[in-house]
């Protein structure tokens, strides 16, 4: 079964079951998520409120290329002592699923990652984003777009200092970016 979703011009979404050939248009994204889902006898789940004010809802992954999974006793503590706002879980590597404070996203995985590696000896490498796809949320600093940036950021950090590049490397080529 196939269910697609389109954004369309004039801001509605449009969504279609390929398989029954059902399609709804909608002013409201997740009302053509829980049609589309009816449509194909899958429960529905509705998104979560929104994080309160100055607060962001993400998830920090530690993948490893060896599989060690969430039981492995180097998360032990932090399975014990999660950084405030975060909740161990498996998703068949170790995760925190967190809603911190911070001014933007980026801030608040940054004060998580740093805590975590203060506290903990762990540097966590991604945000869990599956298939990073290129894609415009402008003005939305903190939506799917930041995550994907976060989630490519910690990677290329984790694959630079397993290489041998050290932070400087990483500065050095964020600079020739032109990154302000």
């Amino acid at each position: 079964m196939s269910l697609h979703f389109h954004r369309d011009s004039d801001g509605t979404t449009t969504g279609r079951n390929e398989t029954t050939g059902f399609t709804v248009t909608h002013a409201e994204e997740e009302e053509v998520k829980r049609q589309l889902y009816e449509d194909a006898g899958w429960a529905y789940t509705p998104p979560p409120p929104p994080p309160p004010p100055g607060f962001h809802r993400f998830a920090l992954v530690h993948e490893e290329f060896d599989d060690t999974g969430f039981t492995d006793e180097r998360y032990a503590g932090l399975r014990e002592r999660p950084p405030e706002g975060c909740v161990p879980v498996d998703r068949g590597c170790f995760a925190l699923e967190c809603e911190r404070p911070g001014r933007t996203l980026l801030d608040a995985v940054a004060g998580t990652v740093a805590e975590v590696r203060r506290g903990h000896g762990l540097v966590m490498n991604g945000l869990g984003v599956e298939k990073p796809q290129e894609r415009s949320d402008a003005g939305q600093g903190n939506g799917r777009a930041a995550q994907t940036v976060a989630h490519l950021v910690l990677t290329a950090a984790d694959r630079a200092r397993r290489l041998g590049y050290g932070r400087k490397d990483l500065v050095r080529l964020l600079d020739a970016a032109g990154i302000e």
